[in-house]
């Protein structure tokens, strides 16, 4: 379930600007990730048992996730994760499939390959609504991407799952700033004091 969750996150963050067409729109922001700095935001989840709050911030193919379910943190090869289950820290080098669960590029060309996408009706003139489907069973049976019309920005993703659950999440405060290394490195301040950091390495 966390992976699911830090999939969400990142996948939404990477779909930052919307071109003519779903696929060109998803060339274009992962584009829009590498050129002209880093980019901030925050974000709510709402499933059946409530709703969860978090932040992340990405530059390239760096990017840190700051929430109650889980923080992480990549700096392009080494990445720190801390999760409330196992109370630690694990340091690790992910492989390319790891990375596909976390990194945010990676992600997105996860959805280009494996869902079809199309635009779809829209109930007011100011959102465009794309919707995916997976070419075959995956764990998202649909994904509906509602786009403001003005800015070109995600504001809200539902995310219908194969076992029935619905996770609905709004992103908001988008920043396009520059972002110091550090962002993207372990921050111990970040999680309880004493908590053990294991090398996996």
């Amino acid at each position: 379930m966390k992976r699911i969750f830090i999939t969400i996150m990142t996948t939404l963050l990477a779909i930052v600007a919307l071109a003519q067409a779903p696929q060109a729109m998803l060339d274009k922001c992962v584009g829009a990730i590498n050129v002209g700095g880093g980019v901030t935001a925050k974000y709510s989840i709402t499933t059946a048992q409530g709703t969860s709050n978090g932040t992340i911030a990405m530059q390239g193919n760096k990017f840190r996730i700051i929430s109650p379910e889980a923080k992480c943190w990549y700096d392009g090869k080494t990445q720190w994760s801390w999760s409330p289950v196992t109370s630690e820290v694990n340091i690790t080098t992910p492989s390319a499939e790891e990375l596909q669960m976390t990194n945010p590029i990676a992600a997105v060309q996860h959805f280009k390959t494996k869902f079809n996408m199309k635009r779809a009706k829209a109930k007011t003139a100011k959102t465009y609504v794309i919707k995916l489907t997976p070419k075959k069973k995956d764990n998202i049976k649909t994904l509906w991407l509602y786009f403001d019309e003005g800015t070109s920005l995600l504001r809200t993703a539902r995310f219908e799952m194969s076992d029935k659950s619905v996770y609905t999440i709004k992103i908001t405060d988008y920043k396009h700033k520059s972002l110091p290394s550090s962002t993207f490195t372990f921050d111990k301040t970040q999680v309880p004091a004493g908590t053990q950091v294991v090398d996996l390495r």
